[in-house]
């Protein structure tokens, strides 16, 4: 590519079939980092929650007419200021444009900083641009370093192992397969203790519905706002399991005498799969045989016994990740102002994000943060009643 002579264009569609051609060339599958950059996840997204045209941002830039990158985004009202993000959000583990990234890096900063400035300007109709959970790039040249200023946030986790064997080998020590083996000798006194992986079609419908189940309760033990509880949100991951969604979903479910306990909820993507929900039964009768990580434990050897090379567990650290996981992946926000209102907006969220690390990262905020929605969650429950 004769970059010397090149030059960036940027080109923004509504309708999301008319990038189809671009989308796949510039991320081929076994290349992407997250659902939110499959076709097929993000146009199901967008009908299931009947976004808009006028709101949808499909952002494609090009040097020397060549594309390069696309930026799927949605525009959304936040505090009265039009901000442009990822459609998913926090729904998936982490976000990403989809990039050429050999082309990318074969440019030079001055390029890339060009190229960036194009696109920002080709964002009207939108006061601020806010790239959040996107992965530290790997290999080759960071191709974002000249989008902007960014704040490390998060965490990502993965497994990452070529077989199965290997995965015991190095996850699990000998005292930690002592006691998963006797939290699962304690679930199977409790009866018969099945497990399932099933893909997309009714059975996994029914699937859903306990595991939401599971999760509401969940969330409200924790005295959190129940992500899922949004009827178009809810629509979208019934339809995900369609057998022609176009998703490839699968699900992994542990049962005790015919009763779903556990499931996890994942797409796969080429090699990859990448788990975006969890849940398990609250019942404490059968909490001492932790049907969650038994479960997982399960779910870790089907994976790799099929030939996945890698399993995403997402963002935020766990008990769970901290046994399986042994790829951390940092993710950065981008906080970019496009109007005088949007400055204002983009300082703001800056500050509660980094505010947010620093409370997720200190026991004794966290603690008191947790005390303080469970007060509020029992207070709403009692005037409820």
């Amino acid at each position: 590519m004769d970059s010397a002579a090149a030059a960036p264009s940027v080109a923004v569609f509504e309708d999301i079939d008319a990038v189809r051609s671009v989308w796949e060339r510039v991320a081929p599958a076994n290349q992407k980092l997250s659902p939110g950059q499959d076709f097929a996840f993000i146009r199901q997204w967008i009908h299931a929650l009947h976004v808009a045209p006028r709101d949808c941002y499909f952002v494609v830039a090009s040097w020397g007419g060549v594309p390069v990158a696309l930026l799927p985004l949605q525009r959304r009202l936040s505090q009265g200021i039009r901000v442009l993000t990822w459609f998913p959000r926090a729904h998936v583990g982490c976000n990403a444009p989809l990039i050429d990234a050999e082309r990318l890096a074969a440019l030079t900063p001055d390029e890339r900083r060009s190229l960036w400035r194009e696109v920002r300007r080709s964002l009207r109709g939108a006061d601020a641009l806010i790239l959040c959970s996107m992965p530290l790039h790997e290999g080759l040249a960071d191709p974002f370093a000249e989008l902007g200023s960014s704040s490390v946030v998060e965490t990502l986790y993965r497994s990452v192992f070529a077989s199965w064997e290997e995965a015991d080998r190095i996850q699990r020590s000998k005292s930690r397969r002592k006691h998963d083996r006797q939290q699962g000798e304690r679930l199977e006194a409790l009866g018969s203790v099945e497990f399932q992986e099933l893909g997309n079609g009714p059975e996994a419908e029914a699937v859903l519905t306990v595991m939401f189940r599971q999760r509401a309760a969940r969330f409200a033990e924790m005295g959190v706002r129940d992500p899922f509880a949004c009827p178009k949100t809810r629509s979208f991951y019934d339809r995900s399991v369609a057998v022609d969604s176009g998703i490839a979903v699968k699900l992994h479910v542990l049962k005790l005498n015919g009763e779903i306990v556990a499931v996890r909820y994942s797409i796969v993507l080429g090699d990859q799969l990448f788990c975006l929900i969890s849940s398990m039964s609250d019942d404490p009768a059968i909490q001492g045989g932790s049907p969650g990580k038994q479960c997982l434990l399960r779910v870790m050897q089907s994976v790799f016994d099929a030939g996945y090379t890698a399993f995403d567990m997402g963002s935020g650290f766990t008990d769970e990740k901290r046994h399986w996981c042994n790829e951390q992946v940092p993710l950065r926000n981008f906080y970019l102002p496009l109007t005088p209102q949007g400055f204002v907006v983009a300082q703001l969220q800056r500050q509660w994000q980094v505010l947010r690390s620093r409370i997720k990262g200190n026991e004794r905020l966290l603690g008191l943060v947790k005390a303080w929605r469970s007060r509020g969650h029992t207070k709403a429950a009692a005037r409820a009643a």
